[in-house]
């Protein structure tokens, strides 16, 4: 991975929605508890069907689209009603399904220094991988550009709350995995 990254031109978000980012809005999700403070980012990571790239499932899965018959692996899954604020791509593309402003359905049971339901007061960002796969260093770069957007808009978040799936449901869950290099990430900051 390069030690530094090209410039890139700020994000900016208005009303909840990144303006320089694919949308493809999800119906999965509803609205945060009155005055929540947002102040986590969790990292995810998803490929469907698994260790499967590029081909568009994952945009299905959060709209309530994916066919069953597509892929054996997708009976399991479909009828699930899950999102993430937002997906980035191995190609470093961002997607943006939930508004910031809402809860997406993305963590589960969980918990971050004590306090309970995540999903309540965090931004969930999927990285298309595999707990086992190496990420490309266009979404180290992409999730680097879009959580400084995201501090800069929500004060309160900063890079020691930005955390795996893995640590705020340990029991249940794995992602973003092994393969994530907390180090080299946070470096970037």
């Amino acid at each position: 991975m390069p030690d530094t990254l090209p410039e890139k031109p700020p994000l900016s978000i208005i009303d909840g929605w990144l303006i320089n980012a694919r949308h493809c809005a999800s119906p999965n999700f509803n609205s945060r508890p009155h005055n929540t403070v947002v102040d986590l980012i969790i990292v995810h990571n998803i490929s469907l069907p698994p260790g499967q790239f590029n081909n568009g499932y994952i945009e299905d899965f959060f709209c309530n689209q994916l066919d069953p018959k597509q892929h054996l692996y997708f009976e399991s899954i479909y009828q699930l009603q899950v999102s993430a604020h937002c997906v980035i791509k191995r190609s470093g593309e961002i997607i943006q399904c939930v508004s910031f402003n809402e809860r997406a359905w993305h963590a589960g049971k969980s918990i971050f220094e004590g306090r309970e339901n995540c999903n309540d007061y965090s931004i969930g960002i999927e990285l298309e991988g595999t707990d086992t796969l190496p990420y490309t260093s266009a979404q180290y770069a992409q999730l680097q550009h879009l959580s400084h957007a995201l501090m800069q808009h929500y004060p309160h978040i900063n890079p020691a709350r930005i955390s795996g799936h893995n640590t705020i449901a340990p029991e249940r869950k794995t992602d973003p995995g092994e393969s994530f290099n907390w180090d080299y990430f946070l470096n970037l900051f």
